[in-house]
């Protein structure tokens, strides 16, 4: 992994253009999520590596076209080579029908329960990646995804993915907020744990599996977290976001209170 030399602070959306988030040795990381104007607004960031591109968390079809836009202002979008799903939600990623109707060669990336459910969607026949069999995945430039379990967050089958070259983390729900005056990227991290306790309160499954989730992160230099709802939390925030997530009380502890 590259020593980070570069900062997040003063990205933001511009209309219908992507974001570039990161780049070097032949990657680069882009937000090309949507504009919706909602509080649970979805977030889908597309990872480029010299003759591969891969889709994290493509999103919901209502979408489709706005983030198929972005995508081509970067990617052919019908070579887009993979997409990761952290599970297997609507908005996380009902556009794969789409998507492998763009084209059908494309890798998908997911856990065996998500796998499971999925083709629901409307698409049976796709290639599929097995990230428990297979957790790591090599890129043509020399770094890595690594899929994470993140059981019970929410999903039992919930992975997350981290990147080693940026030392990004895809985290899905996780860290995910909901926020009406959202932006790209935290800039004020205690007024953003209002926008968390919004929904991981509800979502999070319990300060156990937070706790293990946080534990199991540990050893990653982690640069920055991009979660699929809410805004990204930057280098000088992920000390306090892998804080907040370890010391979680949420789900059933809130539910049943009276249980250890």
């Amino acid at each position: 992994m590259m020593e980070w030399g570069g900062t997040l602070e003063g990205l933001n959306f511009q209309g219908e253009a992507p974001v570039k988030l990161y780049e070097w040795s032949g990657q680069a990381i882009y937000w090309v999520g949507s504009l919706e104007e909602v509080a649970f607004r979805c977030n889908t960031y597309l990872i480029t590596d010299r003759d591969q591109a891969i889709l994290v968390d493509p999103g919901s079809r209502a979408y489709f076209e706005q983030v198929k836009a972005r995508v081509a202002q970067v990617f052919d979008p019908a070579k887009v080579t993979g997409m990761v799903l952290c599970h297997e939600d609507p908005d996380v990623c009902a556009s794969m029908v789409d998507w492998l109707n763009l084209n059908p060669d494309m890798l998908v990336m997911t856990s065996p329960r998500t796998h499971v459910i999925v083709p629901h969607h409307g698409q049976r026949e796709y290639r599929y990646y097995d990230v428990e069999q297979h957790p790591t995945y090599a890129l043509p430039s020399g770094g890595e995804l690594r899929f994470i379990p993140a059981p019970f967050l929410h999903f039992p089958g919930a992975i997350t993915t981290y990147d080693t070259f940026s030392g990004f983390l895809f985290s899905g729900d996780i860290w995910g907020a909901l926020d009406m005056n959202w932006e790209l990227v935290v800039k004020d991290f205690e007024t953003h744990v209002i926008s968390m306790n919004l929904f991981n309160l509800e979502y999070m499954a319990s300060n156990k599996a937070t706790r293990g989730y946080v534990k199991s992160l540990a050893g990653l230099t982690i640069h920055a977290i991009l979660p699929q709802h809410g805004s990204i939390i930057g280098p000088q925030h992920v000390k306090a976001a892998l804080d907040y997530m370890a010391n979680l009380q949420c789900g059933l502890d809130l539910l049943y209170p009276d249980y250890e």
